[in-house]
């Protein structure tokens, strides 16, 4: 508009010489200024002349361009222009007021066509005219244009200052809504001038109509039916002439909440004959649960009471009557498969059903003569020959059986007295009562605030050898076991294999520090102990491996990864005499982990190997290993798996499943497990529904910050509640020179996918500032549910105002959205000088890794050998293995044991495995004494004789 218009130079005229007619109108006052003309408009001539000069003298100025609405932005002036025709003059009129002649530009010219006179002119308009008034109304202007007629005025042309401010009215607001579901985002931009356009945009595209997408009127952004595809980020962008302006942004989520497929086929009875379990399942995949959604509620297995027929037997009818004699001299008798008949894949019977005899007496007659009277003649001796013989072979029976059962009488009695009626019991397991003083925690610096101890417990025992036999010694020495009568036991070699106690992690004993995983392992059998490990490459895993090996003979021994709950128990006798292994054990920490990519399984111990691969055992060994699953209700269904040679892994068993490959023994916080074959377990469990739950370990720890001298540093550690995951974060900390401010607790996190936030609280505000938005941390569920082993940390950083404050107290709150919650009290002295150097493990004496012969078993190898010749065999009174199992609380899965060479052994060892801390050797004690009650009716007291004891034996 403006560039339209031409300046000119103009010549000041008095406007009463040009327009003498304009005096004489009262209604149109002269403009203040003079008027400018054009030097060749009026030159003397007659009126005839000046209206064929100037047109037709009846017509009004009509306007070709008349001022637009404008907008001043930032300081730049504005341009408003005018064109008429025909025009004498034009002037602009602003706010009621003539605007100085000395403001206009104007131009003239002739149209061609109708020889009438164009006139342009043009004013400026700046921003400080606008400010400087002040009105009812916005800045306006007008243009007036004369010709010989009269005058004309054009439209107001209104001036304003155009702005857009910084902030929205209303942001549009993130939100999570389910599939299909409608989303309404809300948006009011910001006050400006001109009203703002408003735009949106998604992922910072430009977001387009498709039909389900709409955008109102009121700039509100509506979309009918969400789709996955609608998730995303999305910005309310507001523009005008001067800006544009960006909205937070909201994130919009849609979810899918999980829907059960159908049920899958029962599975067969678990039982080939008489009452059984069996199962079917289903899975959260009709849809999955995607971004948030929640999980099913139910179960995802579902058992049923079953009966298999029982096959039956086929048995035998009774036989029919002879037949008559035929003219061969036979006769005939039959009988049926009938009684019963075999059903269910029962066994046909043995035997044949039909049965011929010769005939005898006068019924049939041979070659015309009596029967009796063609017999030969040698059948009446022969006759008396076999009876004679028979009589001999009785006899000589009867009398090796008579030695043979006084042999096996005086080989029992050189076991002395049966273990389970005699005072042996008392006597070789004496009682003890373990009582130590309460003593705080090493882990905690001393402050005068005692630490909330009630909630949950510590890793205040981690499994340890100890170099200790006081209570064997003590049983040893009893009158009734020592000396065993003829008891010849192979004494075997004591040894005792140790750490440094500052060594690193990886150091091995003896020298031994080879990398064990995935070397290929011969086995060397003989009378000298050969390194069974082939030299390789050291690898460098992400996160440290910790390995235990030891040299192990027929005596047996254990392996204990010290602070971490992993140990391994090899019996007695399991290797072979004059044989040594080289064993070992490892902790894997590599990436790479067992569980699902669904992520239905997680993994609730670590990963354990032990070997070498090419070990052969006459029995099994007993392996421990932490786990963190609240097993107290039925909502797990728990795994054992066994990694491959291809790297996969395959399922062992099912804890709560009967088999006869290996033995699983489930208990608060470990599982114990007697395995055969070497190689790589772990623990993995799929909940059953949202009440399951996995142990956390919560743990927090401070430091200065080494940047700012006025800093500290809390960092709180959530992580399975395992030994072996809180050893990993303790040798972490050390590195950093942490500290523990409190003692770790127990948190329950379910299985319902709600998140886990940690937050501070109650931080003295006078003394101590933290940064702004880290008072709550957030990890998601997915996050803390399949952790996999690994700690999770988050961290707040807090600044002393003064130096002289030297001392920090605060909360630390640990919470499940819908869930269980746990608060660490924090009381510290932030004072470097003022702290004491203290451990990260409690127990200083944790430095044996491997022990071997007796040292390494609670129970003596003479008592050992005691039970099993008295379980191992059946007898009358019913004092077996089984009752031996019942009474040690290990009565289920009994099959595994049925199948063992010395069942009995074998459920020692386990027993051994449970009970390794000192002074448990009671619990034994009582399950055989208790034995001995039941079975013993004439014995009242545990002080009866010998000879009673072998009488109610025998």
């Amino acid at each position: 508009m403006a560039e339209r218009c031409f300046p000119t130079h103009h010549i000041p005229l008095p406007l009463f010489l040009c327009f003498p007619t304009l005096l004489l109108t009262p209604a149109t006052p002269p403009p203040t200024p003079t008027p400018v003309v054009h030097p060749n408009t009026f030159a003397p001539q007659s009126s005839r002349g000046q209206s064929l000069q100037h047109g037709q003298s009846g017509t009004l100025p009509h306007f070709l361009e008349e001022p637009d609405d404008a907008y001043i932005v930032k300081s730049n002036p504005i341009k408003l222009c005018c064109r008429a025709r025909p025009a004498l003059q034009i002037f602009f009129k602003c706010n009621g007021e003539w605007v100085h002649q000395s403001q206009h530009l104007s131009q003239e010219h002739t149209d061609q066509v109708t020889g009438l006179k164009i006139r342009e002119v043009m004013i400026n308009v700046s921003r400080q005219q606008v400010e400087d008034f002040h009105g009812p109304e916005d800045y306006w202007c007008l243009c007036v244009a004369w010709s010989h007629l009269g005058t004309s005025k054009s439209r107001k042309a209104t001036v304003r200052i155009a702005y857009l401010r910084k902030n929205f009215e209303q942001d549009p607001q993130g939100k999570e809504v389910p599939i299909k579901g409608m989303i309404v985002l809300h948006c009011r931009p910001p006050e400006g001038v001109p009203v703002a356009e408003v735009e949106w945009l998604k992922n910072e595209e430009p977001l387009g109509s498709d039909g389900i997408i709409d955008t109102r009127a009121d700039h509100n952004l509506i979309i009918s039916e969400a789709r996955l595809s609608d998730s995303g980020n999305y910005t309310c962008l507001a523009s005008n002439i001067v800006a544009k302006r960006r909205s937070a942004t909201a994130t919009v989520v849609v979810f899918v909440n999980g829907g059960w497929s159908s049920w899958a086929d029962w599975s067969p009875c678990n039982v080939r004959c008489g009452r059984g379990i069996q199962k079917r399942s289903r899975t959260c995949t009709n849809p999955a649960p995607l971004n948030g959604g929640t999980f099913c509620e139910g179960m995802t297995v579902q058992k049923s009471t079953c009966s298999a027929l029982c096959p039956v037997d086929g048995g035998w009818s009774e036989w029919s009557d002879w037949s008559v004699c035929s003219a061969e001299c036979e006769r005939q008798r039959s009988r049926e498969c009938t009684a019963p008949e075999p059903k269910h894949g029962g066994l046909l019977c043995d035997g044949a059903t039909l049965d011929t005899d010769n005939c005898t007496g006068d019924l049939c007659t041979q070659n015309r003569k009596l029967l009796h009277d063609a017999k030969p003649q040698g059948v009446e001796d022969s006759g008396d020959v076999a009876l004679y013989s028979g009589l001999a072979a009785g006899v000589v029976t009867v009398v090796v059986l008579i030695v043979a059962v006084t042999l096996y009488r005086r080989s029992r009695s050189q076991y002395g007295v049966d273990v389970i009626d005699s005072s042996a019991l008392t006597g070789g397991f004496q009682s003890f009562s373990f009582k130590t003083a309460h003593q705080g925690n090493p882990l905690l610096i001393n402050s005068s605030l005692p630490p909330d101890l009630t909630v949950s417990h510590t890793f205040t025992s981690p499994m340890c050898l100890q170099d200790s036999i006081s209570d064997k010694e003590i049983m040893a020495e009893h009158s009734l076991l020592d000396p065993l009568p003829n008891l010849k036991t192979k004494g075997p070699v004591e040894r005792a294999e140790y750490h440094q106690a500052k060594a690193h992690p990886q150091t091995f004993p003896r020298g031994l520090a080879p990398d064990y995983s995935g070397v290929g392992v011969e086995a060397t059998l003989g009378r000298r102990n050969k390194s069974l490990f082939a030299p390789q490459a050291p690898s460098t895993p992400p996160r440290p491996q910790h390995r235990i090996a030891g040299v192990f003979d027929h005596a047996g021994g254990r392996l204990v990864v010290p602070n971490t709950g992993v140990s391994l128990l090899v019996p007695h006798g399991g290797i072979a005499d004059d044989t040594t292994w080289e064993m070992y054990m490892i902790i894997n920490q590599e990436d790479s982990s067992p569980q699902s990519e669904d992520g239905h399984e997680i993994l609730l111990s670590p990963e354990v190997t032990y070997g070498p691969p090419g070990l052969g055992l006459s029995c099994p060994v007993a392996m421990t290993i932490p786990q963190c699953a609240e097993v107290a209700a039925d909502n797990w269904s728990i795994r054992l798996k066994r990694q491959k040679q291809d790297g996969t892994w395959e399922e062992v068993m099912s804890v709560e499943e009967e088999s006869s490959a290996c033995y699983c023994l489930l208990e608060a916080q470990c599982c114990h497990l007697l395995l055969e074959r070497p190689g790589r377990y772990a623990l993995l469990g799929e909940p059953l529904n949202q009440e399951a739950a996995k142990r956390l370990r919560l743990a927090v720890f401070g430091s200065p910050d080494l940047a700012n001298p006025l800093g500290y540093n809390l960092r709180v550690y959530c992580l399975d509640d395992t030994p072996h995951a809180f050893q990993e974060v303790a040798l972490r900390e050390r590195g950093r020179g942490g500290r523990l401010l409190e003692e770790p607790k127990t948190l329950l996190f379910r299985a319902n996918t709600f998140s886990l936030q940690v937050s501070i609280q109650d931080v003295p505000q006078f003394l101590w500032s933290i940064k702004p938005f880290t008072t709550c941390q957030e990890f998601s569920f997915s996050q803390v549910w399949a952790s996999s082993q690994r700690p999770l940390q988050c961290a707040f950083s807090l600044e002393r105002y003064s130096p002289a404050s030297s001392t920090l107290s605060c909360k630390i709150s640990v919470r499940q959205v819908k869930g269980q919650e746990q608060i660490l009290q924090v009381y510290t002295s932030v004072v470097e000088s003022e702290k004491a150097v203290v451990p990260f493990f409690t127990q200083s004496d944790c430095t044996i890794t491997s022990q071997t012969g007796s040292r390494a078993f609670k129970i003596p190898l003479s008592i050992r050998q005691r039970i099993c010749a008295t379980f191992d065999t059946a007898n009358a009174k019913g004092k077996d293995w089984q009752l031996l199992a019942q009474k040690l609380c290990i009565d289920r899965n009994l099959c595994y044991f049925a199948r063992q060479q010395s069942p009995s052994a074998v459920i020692l060892s386990l027993w051994e495995a449970q009970h390794q801390d000192p002074g448990d050797l009671d619990s034994l004690a009582s399950a055989l004494e208790e034995i001995g009650k039941l079975h013993s009716s004439k014995n009242t007291t545990l002080g009866s004789s010998r000879e009673e004891l072998d009488t109610e034996f025998n």
